[in-house]
Protein backbone atom coordinates (compact mmCIF):
# COMPACT_ATOMS: atom_id res chain seq x y z
CA UNK A 1 0.00 0.00 0.00
CA UNK A 2 1.69 3.42 -0.85
CA UNK A 3 0.01 6.52 -0.32
CA UNK A 4 -1.02 8.98 -2.91
CA UNK A 5 -2.12 12.09 -2.87
CA UNK A 6 -6.06 12.84 -3.04
CA UNK A 7 -7.07 13.64 -6.64
CA UNK A 8 -9.90 15.72 -5.05
CA UNK A 9 -7.13 18.42 -4.16
CA UNK A 10 -5.71 18.24 -8.20
CA UNK A 11 -9.02 19.19 -9.62
CA UNK A 12 -10.47 22.89 -9.97
CA UNK A 13 -12.71 23.44 -8.00
CA UNK A 14 -16.89 23.33 -9.52
CA UNK A 15 -18.77 26.42 -10.35
CA UNK A 16 -21.68 26.41 -8.14
CA UNK A 17 -25.04 27.09 -10.00
CA UNK A 18 -26.60 29.28 -7.43
CA UNK A 19 -23.47 31.24 -7.29
CA UNK A 20 -25.36 34.95 -8.79
CA UNK A 21 -22.83 37.82 -8.98
CA UNK A 22 -25.19 40.87 -9.53
CA UNK A 23 -28.52 42.02 -8.11
CA UNK A 24 -30.39 41.35 -11.28
CA UNK A 25 -29.23 37.73 -11.56
CA UNK A 26 -30.55 37.48 -7.85
CA UNK A 27 -33.67 39.18 -8.91
CA UNK A 28 -34.19 36.60 -11.78
CA UNK A 29 -34.33 33.54 -9.33
CA UNK A 30 -36.84 34.66 -7.07
CA UNK A 31 -38.79 34.09 -9.66
CA UNK A 32 -38.50 30.78 -8.89
CA UNK A 33 -39.93 30.72 -5.50
CA UNK A 34 -43.53 28.62 -5.82
CA UNK A 35 -46.79 31.40 -5.70
CA UNK A 36 -48.01 29.10 -2.67
CA UNK A 37 -45.28 30.41 -0.64
CA UNK A 38 -45.38 34.17 -1.35
CA UNK A 39 -48.70 34.38 1.32
CA UNK A 40 -46.51 32.50 3.93
CA UNK A 41 -43.93 35.01 3.51
CA UNK A 42 -45.96 38.03 3.50
CA UNK A 43 -47.52 36.25 7.25
CA UNK A 44 -44.23 35.59 8.17
CA UNK A 45 -42.51 39.47 7.46
CA UNK A 46 -45.93 40.88 9.45
CA UNK A 47 -45.01 38.36 12.21
CA UNK A 48 -41.45 39.25 12.19
CA UNK A 49 -42.01 43.01 11.57
CA UNK A 50 -44.63 42.90 14.97
CA UNK A 51 -41.89 40.77 17.06
CA UNK A 52 -39.22 43.59 16.58
CA UNK A 53 -41.41 46.05 17.23
CA UNK A 54 -42.87 45.01 20.83
CA UNK A 55 -39.50 44.05 22.22
CA UNK A 56 -38.08 47.57 21.17
CA UNK A 57 -40.68 48.94 22.61
CA UNK A 58 -40.76 47.35 25.60
CA UNK A 59 -37.05 48.04 25.73
CA UNK A 60 -37.32 51.40 25.42
CA UNK A 61 -40.43 52.07 28.08
CA UNK A 62 -39.64 49.34 30.44
CA UNK A 63 -38.56 51.20 33.40
CA UNK A 64 -38.44 48.13 35.79
CA UNK A 65 -36.42 46.03 33.52
CA UNK A 66 -33.10 45.26 34.85
CA UNK A 67 -30.44 45.54 32.58
CA UNK A 68 -27.38 44.72 34.66
CA UNK A 69 -26.20 42.36 37.25
CA UNK A 70 -27.37 43.52 40.83
CA UNK A 71 -24.91 43.46 43.92
CA UNK A 72 -25.25 40.64 46.30
CA UNK A 73 -24.37 42.88 48.86
CA UNK A 74 -27.30 45.10 48.29
CA UNK A 75 -29.97 42.79 48.32
CA UNK A 76 -29.81 40.93 51.42
CA UNK A 77 -29.23 44.54 53.79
Amino acid sequence: MMMQPTRALLRPVPKEEHSAHTISQRLRTLKKIPPELIPLGIVLGIALGAAGYSISKKLMSDKTLRLTKSNRSDTFK
